[in-house]
Order: C-alpha cells, then structure tokens, then sequence
C-alpha cells in the first residue's frame, strides 16, 4: 500500500500547530508557515512513516508485540479499531504508572481479572455470597478498565507507537528508561529528538491519526504474515525430518 500525498492533504496531515507554540526542533519537518499555523512537510512525513514502517515490520516479524497508545479524545476509537483488527495491545484509558517499568506487577493484576473470568466460566463466582460478588465484579470493572486490552501482553513489548508524546509523557519516559523503540506521530509543538522514528504529522484530528494507523497497522499485519508463514514452514520441515 503506497503512501500518497494526495491521501494525506485530504485528512489534514499536514496541519501543524499555533507557530507561537512550536517546537525549534521541528524545524527540519516544517514547510512554511501560513494563517499563524505552521503546515508539515509531507515529503518528510512520507520519508519517516514509511522508516517506521519497515521497522514495525521487522518487530512483528520477530513474533513481538507492539503497543499502541492514545488517551487523547481523537485518539482512543481509532486507537482501539486498529489494535483490535492486527491484534496488538493497546492503551486508551489512563496510562498506569509502571505499566513498563513495573511490569511484573502489573502483570499480577492481569492474572487476577483473568482468574475472576475464569471464575466466572466454571461458576466458582455464583456459589459466593451477594456481598463478595458484588465486591469482585466491582474490583474486575475497576482492572478490565486498565488493564482488559493489554491482557494478550504476557511479555515487554518490542515496540511502543503513541499518538501525541506531549500528552502521553509517562508512557514516553517508561518506554525510553527500558530501551524500547518509539514510534510516534509528532506534531510542530514537539520535541522529536525524544523519539527513535518520529512521524511528522497532525496528531488533533482523528482523519489524520486514522491514516497514519491505517499504514502503520498494515506495515504490523504484514510482518505478522511473515512470522507465521515461518513458522508454518519451519513445522512442515520438522515433520518431514
């Protein structure tokens, strides 16, 4: 799937910020100023995303998960949509502190509201009184909330992609502390030298975050494609021997 100018002028890619709120360091990615908003580069856009792409493909290939973050109104349904359909992680809610770095705890918590599903499927929770059930059904709300659409993560991610590194600063910090790579969509009022494959590109409007998972999700599924057709070679080899 090319990318195309022409697909992301029509979502509003190249649409920066307010100039007076801008990051210097965007410099390199920004076009022209025009109405006081300063307009993105696309040709840079282009040249980054698909950088991002080759290597989102090469980690998904390698049969490694990939996090997908965004909080911000615009982000969260977009966000959701595309984590469901390749399967990967994805954080919408509130970023829990030590989601990362605390991660072994975290992962406790996954077992518990897996354990109260479990619960739940064999019927353990109805023999329980009205008072318990009412305290744990309370308690599985409180972790599918946090924690529901990272309970496929048994492992640290090979790759962490966020939507606005402004807004999600902890996951940012997390993710740099533990050395996985970033990917993220960054705006004129941005600092893009946190971040190991910035995307220059509109992160307010939900047109222009659409398109971007749209060829990010693609560039995942595809080296998802690749790991299984590996491994399903490597097994037809190993029976034949």
């Amino acid at each position: 799937m090319e990318i195309n100018t022409q697909d992301l002028l029509k979502a509003g890619v190249h649409f920066g910020h307010i100039a007076r709120k801008w990051n210097p360091n965007m410099r390199p990615f920004i076009f022209m100023k025009k109405g006081g908003i300063h307009i993105i580069d696309l040709a840079k856009t282009i040249s980054k995303l698909e950088e991002a792409c080759h290597e989102l493909k090469k980690i998904a290939k390698n049969g490694k998960k990939i996090l997908l973050v965004g909080t911000k109104a615009q982000a969260r349904e977009k966000i959701s949509f595309y984590a469901k359909r390749i399967n990967m992680p994805c954080i919408t809610e509130r970023w829990l502190g030590g989601l990362l770095t605390n991660f072994t705890t975290i992962r406790k918590s996954v077992k518990k509201m897996n354990n109260i599903e479990k619960m739940k499927k064999n019927g353990t929770f109805y023999t329980l009184s009205k008072k318990e059930r009412l305290l744990i059904d309370r308690l599985y709300d409180k972790l599918y909330k946090n924690l529901g659409s990272i309970s496929s993560m048994t492992h640290i991610p090979g790759g962490i992609f966020l939507v606005d590194p402004n807004k999600e600063k902890i996951a940012l910090t997390e993710a740099k502390k533990l050395r996985i790579p970033v990917f993220a969509m960054v705006d004129t009022n941005t600092n893009p030298h946190d971040i190991q494959f910035p995307i220059p590109s509109n992160d307010d409007s939900s047109k222009s975050i659409d398109i971007i998972l749209k060829f990010v999700s693609k560039a995942i599924q595809h080296g998802i494609s690749i790991n299984k057709n590996e491994r399903e070679n490597k097994n037809l080899v190993n029976k034949k021997l």
